[in-house]
């Protein structure tokens, strides 16, 4: 729905328990935008640290996934480019 909404959706729970990006060993994040096969890819460190200051701030908190039980950052896809 990114090249739609021009929003995207990063989960760090789920179920209760951490989750995505909360867990991820990953170097990279890789956020498929749409089917044709664009993508933007992050440095997961730099991602997270990001992701931390928008929790600390209460910003774009969401609940999502199958019956809201995932929670995560519904995040303006612009915002993340921003220093």
């Amino acid at each position: 729905m990114t090249h739609k909404t021009g929003n995207v959706f990063i989960e760090y729970e789920s179920r209760g328990k951490p989750s995505g990006i909360a867990t991820t060993d990953a170097d990279y994040w890789v956020y498929k935008i749409d089917e044709v096969g664009f993508a933007i890819i992050f440095e997961v460190e730099i991602l997270k640290a990001k992701l931390r200051k928008y929790y600390t701030d209460g910003m774009y908190l969401k609940k999502g996934g199958d019956n809201d039980t995932s929670k995560g950052f519904l995040v303006p896809i612009i915002q993340l480019f921003k220093k």
